[in-house]
């Protein structure tokens, strides 16, 4: 007879999403495969660029112990006169993913910008945390993605990047989705986890904190 750990190994991911076994991964390998980060860069927007995102999701995935895998923040970033844009959505694999519980917030890419299983109790943060969402104190439910709905980069010209990931003063404007799926209204841009609102009063860690921010985006592995 098969043990718990033996029928881990031989169910696959989905099946084990559907029997409700998400939570079977062995303790000494970490399998987490998405996570929101669980502190900023305390710069606002300002994270380094883009290199600098994905070295912050190493990092945390590291300390988490699932430093294992290849990890890449979700985020687009705008094209300039030197360089294309790039695209949330292209940077992060084909999942599926799941979360520091084991629960999989989503099967593959399509899944993930469609009819997903994110929600504030499955998206979490890298200690398998809950991310503060709308009435709690502090909210930090907005999220930096500079994307749109399904994953790709705003047009050339529209910088809602805070300059690529490397401004933190009052210009400029970051785009931002709400990872408890909740907003002031009820319509689909409030509910978005990728593309809700862009900051208002600047790219700076308090302009971020003024709307139910602190900074925080996603982190994804790509294998």
């Amino acid at each position: 007879m098969l043990n718990r750990k033996s029928k881990c190994l031989v169910i696959s991911t989905l099946a084990l999403a559907a029997a409700g076994l998400s939570g079977c991964a062995d303790p000494q390998q970490n399998r987490m495969s998405f996570f929101v980060t669980s502190v900023g860069s305390g710069k606002g927007a300002d994270l380094g660029g883009i290199a600098g995102a994905d070295h912050h999701c190493q990092t945390l995935a590291q300390a988490a112990g699932a430093g294992n895998r290849t990890w890449r923040a979700y985020l687009s970033t705008t094209a300039t006169t030197t360089s294309p844009g790039i695209n949330a959505i292209d940077r992060i694999g084909r999942g599926p993913w799941m979360n520091a519980k084991g629960v999989v917030i989503a099967t593959n890419i399509e899944n993930l910008h469609g009819n997903n299983n994110l929600t504030k109790q499955t998206n979490l943060n890298e200690k398998g945390g809950v991310v503060n969402g709308r009435g709690d104190t502090p909210n930090t439910h907005d999220i930096l993605t500079g994307s749109q709905t399904n994953g790709l980069a705003f047009p050339a010209g529209t910088d809602l990047t805070c300059g690529n990931y490397t401004k933190s003063g009052a210009d400029g404007a970051v785009q931002m989705g709400h990872s408890d799926r909740q907003g002031l209204t009820d319509d689909y841009y409030a509910k978005s986890w990728n593309s809700s609102h862009a900051s208002r009063g600047g790219c700076s860690q308090p302009a971020l904190v003024s709307t139910g921010g602190a900074g925080l985006f996603y982190c994804f592995a790509t294998n």
